[in-house]
């Protein structure tokens, strides 16, 4: 056999001095042959993306190699001049990274950025360039793409920004491509068709891809190889078909049990915690169990009742045409009732986070009503909406953009419980603070901390405790498990779980991804373009989808390891 395109050897690396040393990588072993696509997995701090920075070279300067090596083409990574490495970043590896409206530059033209990597690595002609930039916007299935070429990435969506990505990593016909994290925050259509574009680029040019990712279903589906890591060391390395159906390590093992299954509701998820510990639950609902829950469910009356709602927007898309009116809500109709679960799906731009905007009476709708307890809180003056906020609640999709960073997350705890007199004072506040950060899952000692210091799935734990801070009836979860590794999800989604039993908490949540959505869900609404195309029973729904749009989204599901 050739030797591999790329081999990452013994590598460690550490942070801080001699001291105060932390190992974040630990022996590291993986390689990567010629038109392979080798998938790396973990959680958030695995020292996946940080492996990656070290095969590109950009290690931050805090960072030690303690020891191994990193040999692209039988060339040593480490010992490259920086003028050898800026050659090899463009010309050998490109990196397509997590969040592409961070990576690109707000204040250029997207066509001018991918000039700019033509121009430095390719010597693509200047009079030749726009006509090459093009080009790669067509191969990378961008619509208009010479109006594209002229945009600004504010003026595109999501999947056009990694597009544009993709466009400026494969520029230069590079012989690695890595893609880290490259559709987290897409929807499940954008992301089966970046993925399926990467696959198609990948067979025309036989480049190599290190695909980085926590979504197991689309690693089982994409990568031919995979690496599981874990506190930075590699625990398990296999063919994905032997990963994914035949996993040797108890860690791989607790990983895939961690996504919720579309075949089956395990009550609760099994944590990745649960597994090392030997103490995971082998409890399923049963269509039965299902049944009489909704029995009861459905006796009431509804707590919030939508009839009609419509909210339009005037959209000025600058260079794709002039000024138009959005229906980012068309006449929608539900009811939702007490201890209910309501599932919102659709892809990005369907209206669902400006329905659940309206039903809180954070916007205004043009037409239609919102019964809350048989009021129409669309007639309510301000100071009445003020009143009923701790009633109707948000649980946001980014915890840290929500918290003020100057703020210690005991104080943020406290903040709406005051606002709302909840409590007498600011001792009650405290001890409740205390109370409530314990119920999430966290200690008593974060009380002072700030949010800068916790991880991803502490900071939503945190958000979680400031919402239900006020004693809310119904919680909108926008997106609010959509950033977060799978294991982290899977406490979270448990944690809403037994707080909506403990408490009797009403849910609306939104989500792109689906098998959460099933797993979560009683009932289900499809949208689409501002209306509702389908509604029913969760489970129902999923099992036969009457509607094309359901259909697509559904099949769209990476189906890996379900």
């Amino acid at each position: 056999m050739k030797n591999p395109l790329l081999e990452v050897k013994d590598l460690t690396i550490s942070f801080g001095d001699k001291h105060n040393k932390k190992q974040v990588l630990q022996e590291v072993n993986l390689s990567l042959h010629e038109n392979e696509i080798l998938g790396v997995v973990g959680e958030s701090g695995s020292g996946k993306s940080l492996t990656s920075l070290a095969v590109m070279g950009l290690l931050p300067k805090t960072a030690r190699i303690e020891n191994g090596s990193v040999n692209f083409c039988n060339t040593a990574v480490f010992q490259m001049s920086e003028k050898q490495l800026q050659k090899f970043r463009g010309n050998d590896v490109g990196m397509i990274f997590q969040e592409p409206m961070s990576s690109l530059n707000p204040a250029m033209r997207c066509g001018k950025q991918v000039a700019e990597v033509l121009l430095q690595h390719a010597k693509v002609p200047k009079n030749k360039v726009e006509e090459y930039c093009i080009s790669l916007f067509e191969k990378v299935k961008l619509p208009n793409p010479k109006a594209i070429f002229k945009a600004y990435p504010h003026q595109l969506s999501g999947g056009q920004k990694q597009r544009i990505m993709i466009a400026m990593a494969i520029a230069c016909k590079p012989k690695l491509l890595i893609a880290d994290e490259p559709t987290t925050a897409l929807d499940v259509t954008v992301q089966k068709e970046i993925l399926q574009l990467l696959k198609d680029i990948q067979a025309e040019t036989k480049m190599s891809i290190l695909f980085i990712s926590h979504d197991l279903a689309l690693v089982a589906e994409f990568c031919s190889r995979v690496v599981v890591m874990y506190k930075g060391k590699v625990v398990e390395t296999n063919a994905a078909s032997e990963i994914f159906h035949q996993p040797q390590e108890k860690y791989t093992k607790a990983l895939l049990a961690s996504k919720p299954s579309t075949s089956v509701r395990l009550k609760p998820l099994p944590t990745v915690e649960d597994f090392l510990n030997n103490t995971v639950s082998k409890h399923i609902e049963t269509k039965e169990e299902r049944k009489q829950k909704h029995q009861l469910l459905y006796q009431k009356p509804p707590l919030l009742e939508v009839k009609n709602l419509a909210k339009e927007f005037i959209s000025n898309t600058g260079f794709f045409q002039k000024k138009r009116i959005v229906k980012a809500v068309d006449d929608v109709s539900f009811k939702l009732y007490e201890g209910e679960t309501l599932g919102l799906v659709g892809e990005s731009g369907c209206g669902k986070s400006t329905l659940g905007n309206l039903i809180l009476q954070l916007d205004k709708a043009n037409k239609g009503k919102v019964f809350y307890r048989g009021e129409d809180i669309t007639l309510l003056k301000k100071s009445a909406i003020r009143r009923l906020r701790k009633e109707l609640q948000l649980i946001f999709q980014d915890p840290f953009s929500s918290l003020n960073p100057r703020i210690p997350v005991g104080q943020a705890i406290m903040e709406p419980m005051l606002v709302h007199q909840i409590v007498k004072n600011k001792t009650q506040a405290k001890q409740r603070t205390l109370a409530l950060l314990d119920r999430v899952g966290l200690d008593e000692s974060m009380f002072n901390r700030y949010p800068h210091e916790f991880s991803g799935g502490q900071r939503q734990r945190i958000g979680i405790a400031r919402t239900i801070a006020v004693n809310p009836k119904l919680i909108v979860c926008d997106e609010s498990v959509s950033a977060l590794d799978i294991s982290v999800q899977a406490q979270v989604l448990n944690l809403l779980n037994e707080l909506k039993e403990d408490f009797g908490f009403t849910y609306v949540f939104i989500s792109h991804d689906l098998a959460v959505v099933k797993y979560m869900s009683d009932q289900l609404l499809v949208m689409n373009k501002g209306k509702i195309v389908e509604q029913g029973e969760a489970d129902s729904i999923y099992k036969n989808p009457q509607k094309e749009y359901t259909k697509r989204l559904i099949s769209a599901i990476p189906k890996g390891i379900n």
